[in-house]
């Protein structure tokens, strides 16, 4: 007699389809979360280029402007002039229609930040001399992407313009 019953041994072509199709599956929701994952990092790391940069900008004119010899705030054209204590003159200026924060100093332009959305240089005026800038208040706003942060400082000025 004739064994007439198949041995099973392996997989039928119709289980390796599917196995390959799950297989797939899985892999392109993986790959997809690997990507949103990727988007989302490059997107933060930007953000917080940005906001750093801001932050750093903002402690430097902080500085400057509290060993500044004088300051002259020009509002309406988002230009704030330092003389620091060489005698030197030195410029903050905020170009709105490129979003960039320069300092200008010895007629060349450096960048300190992008992504500036607005900046304000608000001065105190000393009520014993109305002629002489006694603070200065910095309020800075930045954006990447769709993150938006606004930032602030204040200084009071240790020396006056003559």
């Amino acid at each position: 007699m004739r064994n007439t019953k198949r041995k099973n041994s392996g997989f039928t072509i119709i289980e390796m389809l599917l196995a390959l199709t799950i297989t797939a599956l899985l892999l392109t929701a993986l790959a997809a979360t690997i990507n949103a994952s990727m988007v989302n990092l490059n997107a933060n790391e930007g953000s917080f280029k940005t906001v750093n940069n801001a932050r750093q900008a903002l402690s430097r004119m902080t500085a400057e402007l509290r060993t500044s010899q004088g300051v002259q705030v020009i509002e309406a054209f988002d230009f704030c002039t330092f003389i620091n204590t060489d005698g030197e003159t030195i410029i903050y200026w905020h170009h709105n229609n490129s979003g960039t924060l320069y300092l200008i100093k010895n007629a060349n332009f450096y960048v300190l930040c992008t992504g500036v959305e607005d900046l304000s240089f608000t001065k105190g005026i000393d009520p014993a001399d109305p002629g002489k800038v006694r603070n200065v208040q910095i309020s800075i706003t930045v954006k990447y992407g769709t993150v938006t942060k606004k930032m602030s400082t204040a200084a009071v000025i240790m020396r006056n313009m003559p």
